[in-house]
């Protein structure tokens, strides 16, 4: 049996050129992103549920202006929310904190939503790096928050 010298494959044709490689590993990267956005870790049915509470202050209504769960105006329309940039709803007067955390960059995927729904005042913090900030949203939502997110995810795919 012969030794295989490194690269030796590569030389003769047995995996694929540097520049192919590269492409695949790409392409496998993206798809695996997408699929972690796609596929949110909770249980939307328990999300559904969870969001009971949240109604009181948030609305669901789609971007044609279809009302899918009516709700509260003190906060902002969670319709699309995952995946979106923090403090994006036009028209919605956000505090302080959440619009510095979104000029930083926030965007509401799944870890940072469900941080920020446990204690909003210090995620908020955390993300602007401050001791303190004053947040408008004082509702903490110690557990569900993955279901919570897979439910906003579900409905603004069933809803496209």
């Amino acid at each position: 049996m012969r030794a295989v010298v490194p690269g030796s494959l590569a030389i003769r044709g047995m995996l694929p050129s540097a520049p192919r490689l590269r492409i695949l590993c790409a392409a496998a990267v993206l798809a695996a992103s997408w699929s972690m956005d796609a596929l949110a870790e909770g249980d939307p049915d328990k999300g559904a549920k969870t969001f009971r509470k949240c109604r009181a202050c948030h609305a669901i209504v789609a971007s044609d202006g279809t009302t899918i769960v009516r709700g509260g105006k003190v906060g902002p329309n969670l319709f699309g929310v995952a995946g979106r940039p923090a403090a994006a709803v036009e028209g919605f007067k956000y505090g302080k904190g959440l619009i510095e955390a979104s000029e930083k960059g926030l965007v509401w995927d799944e870890e940072n939503f469900i941080d920020y729904i446990r204690d909003p005042p210090k995620f908020v913090a955390a993300y602007v790096g401050v001791s303190k900030v004053a947040a408008r949203m004082a509702f903490k939502l110690g557990k569900g928050g993955e279901d919570l997110y897979a439910y906003l995810s579900q409905v603004a795919t069933e809803s496209e």
